[in-house]
């Protein structure tokens, strides 16, 4: 008989959240043929991609952060510095972004973003919402958005 005593515990500790990646990632890849397909393949890693603009005086006018998977781009931020808005930067960097994620055989986009942020602006770029998750945080409707790329 196997016993059902269990210790809890909730300290960070870096290695045990790294082995739980490792045997959940594991898991994922023994219940999916898709999974198990990407197994060694460069698509089955997480990819940074990163876009930077810089101004004329080489400070920091704004930037994309994300990564590809599989066959998709994560955005993850994009930002453009106030100075800088309205002049279409971002609109570049989300471009080049998913140009560059084209030729990591990407063919999908997707990004998360809150209601005060840019759904509009995403919108404007081809991206769909596919979740809407009211009070997250409290009094903040966060959206996520999918497109696929050309």
């Amino acid at each position: 008989m196997v016993s059902h005593m269990f210790r809890l515990e909730t300290e960070v500790d870096r290695a045990r959240r790294d082995l739980l990646h490792r045997r959940l990632k594991d898991t994922n890849t023994a219940a999916s043929p898709v999974l198990r397909a990407l197994r060694g393949t460069p698509g089955e890693r997480e990819t940074p991609l990163h876009v930077w603009a810089s101004d004329a005086n080489g400070d920091l006018a704004g930037g994309l952060v994300g990564h590809t998977w599989t066959a998709w781009l994560h955005v993850t931020y994009l930002w453009v510095d106030a100075r800088h808005r309205g002049a279409g930067l971002g609109s570049r960097l989300l471009t080049e972004a998913e140009r560059l994620a084209a030729g990591r055989a990407c063919t999908a986009s997707r990004v998360e973003t809150w209601d005060f942020q840019a759904p509009d602006f995403y919108r404007k770029h081809g991206y769909e919402v596919v979740c809407v998750i009211p009070d997250y945080p409290p009094g903040i409707t966060e959206y996520t958005l999918t497109k696929r790329l050309g």
